[in-house]
């Protein structure tokens, strides 16, 4: 439990003295570098299989070809569907 505690003190320190240092910069190059340091790490967040791109080109293509169903219209369906019920 310690181990955790000073992990997250350092971590909190580091970013309380990058946030500080970048505020303080008015090098542009290096805020561009920070910022594309931070673009790259969030892009490897959402790393999606072959099938997952798949679908989502297929979900794409149903929508450029208006090949969907209007939420609105499902919601009404659905309360048609269970007055009948």
């Amino acid at each position: 439990m310690g181990f955790n505690f000073i992990t997250m003190n350092t971590t909190s320190q580091i970013k309380k003295n990058l946030i500080s240092r970048i505020k303080e910069s008015n090098d542009l190059n290096l805020i561009n570098k920070i910022q594309s340091v931070l673009d790259s790490s969030e892009n490897n967040l959402y790393e999606v299989s072959i099938e997952q791109r798949a679908a989502i080109l297929i979900g794409r293509s149903e929508i450029i070809n208006e090949e969907f169903f209007r939420n609105d219209d499902v919601i009404l369906e659905m309360k048609q569907w269970l007055e009948k019920k």
